[in-house]
């Protein structure tokens, strides 16, 4: 049975529409899409996504982290916020559904409630998170790390690869970072988060099931690790005395590739995304290389070992290959569990759809994961074709889509009205 046959509240082709409206902007190929968080590009998206909300029947801002938030006060509009929210930004190499589909199901729901004359008890947020994905100032959850307060030192100084700061980008896309204070929320604020969001991983497809319910969110760790080393002619200066930092950066490239790859039957996942050379000729042997690192793991304790591992493995490379080396922390957040009430009012919810909806872990993180150190919190997640993201071959079919919004409706109707 799928969303053609089961009776659904929600309007499934207002939001294919404006899935396949949005994924105009920022469009680099058929399916692909780069909406780099605060661009040009994404400030359209936001100003479409702005109008929709509207539609809704919200009332709708952009806040000085750069976060869109649409709201609708419901009949106290003093008791804790019912949250929802996702991102718009994407990867330079996308897709059309990441982040997305959280938003647009957002104000589905919503404009879902109003259409249903139902007026909820507590307010309703939906919020396109600014810079989830991190990749343009390679640190990311910004806006929702934001509005609980939980910016680091140093963030607004981060640059992209054209040297722009992120406080620079922020000021053009039409914040003032001096007023942060101003979008910041108080403690208690948030009642509760909710996050539709496609499985970006192939287990929903490989179980033949359009919709899945989130246990909880693997721990992220991100290094950004510099080797130095010296420069010098390629062509004269022999291999047993170099001081080549790219050959280490590959050394250790290939040592977090072995350390994740120790158990196979692990959840363990290392990856480095993001390289830097200098100075960068083909006749010089490379001086300094800087790379990211991405160790993510379930179990907090196993992805320590792993960390341990690295390290070791980083310190023993220097030495052999004469190098120096920096390892800086940007994020380490614990692997966080979905709330077991919210959960079970999915279930519940998704028994009266008919539906047989799996429990899964994500890997990938979400806005979810900073807002679960303020409040409970639940996830949605929708099948994609071949588990592929962050990729313009990323997919997910409107009739799945609209079977997790109308999850996330129902769901947002039992908490609105408690």
């Amino acid at each position: 049975m799928n969303a053609q046959t089961r009776q659904l509240n929600i309007n499934q082709e207002r939001l294919k529409h404006r899935v396949e409206a949005l994924s105009q902007i920022g469009k680099i190929s058929e399916t692909g899409v780069c909406r780099l968080a605060l661009s040009r590009e994404d400030r359209e998206a936001v100003d479409l996504v702005k109008l929709w909300m509207e539609e809704s029947g919200m009332t709708a801002r952009i806040d000085h982290f750069g976060n869109l938030i649409g709201r609708l006060d419901g009949k106290n509009p003093d008791a804790p916020i019912l949250m929802i929210g996702s991102h718009i930004d994407s990867q330079p190499y996308g897709g059309r559904f990441d982040g997305v589909i959280g938003v647009l199901g957002g104000i589905e729901a919503v404009q879902t409630l109003a259409e249903q004359n139902v007026l909820p008890d507590h307010p309703i947020e939906v919020v396109a998170f600014c810079d989830e994905e991190g990749c343009r100032f390679q640190k990311g959850l910004f806006g929702s790390r934001g509005i609980l307060g939980k910016l680091e030192p140093g963030e607004l100084e981060r640059t992209d690869k054209n040297g722009v700061t992120r406080r620079q980008a922020l000021i053009d896309f039409g914040c003032d970072p001096e007023q942060f204070g101003q979008s910041e929320y108080p403690r208690g604020s948030i009642g509760a988060f909710l996050e539709l969001h496609i499985e970006q991983g192939p287990i929903l497809e490989s179980l033949n099931r359009p919709v899945g319910i989130v246990s909880g969110i693997s721990g992220p760790l991100w290094w950004t690790v510099e080797f130095a080393g010296f420069a010098g002619h390629a062509g004269s200066v022999p291999m047993a005395l170099r001081q080549d930092a790219l050959l280490g950066a590959a050394k250790a490239i290939v040592a977090l590739n072995d350390i994740a790859k120790q158990d196979l039957s692990a959840p363990t996942v290392g990856t480095v995304g993001h390289l830097e050379v200098f100075p960068d000729s083909r006749n010089i042997i490379p001086e300094r290389v800087r790379f990211t690192v991405d160790l993510r793991d379930i179990d907090l304790a196993r992805r320590n070992e792993r960390e341990r591992q690295l390290r070791q493995a980083i310190e023993q490379i220097a030495s052999e290959c004469g190098l120096t080396y920096t390892i800086t922390e940007d994020t380490n957040s614990e692997p966080r569990y979905c709330d077991e009430r919210i959960k079970q009012m999915m279930r519940e919810e998704s028994a009266g759809m008919q539906l047989d909806v799996p429990e899964l872990m994500s890997g990938p993180f979400h806005d979810a994961l900073a807002l679960s150190y303020v409040c409970e919190y639940g996830m949605i997640f929708v099948r994609c074709k071949n588990g592929i993201s962050h990729n313009p071959l990323e997919f997910a079919s409107c009739e799945d889509i609209a079977l997790g919004t109308e999850l996330l409706y129902r769901t947002v109707l039992r908490m609105a009205l408690k």
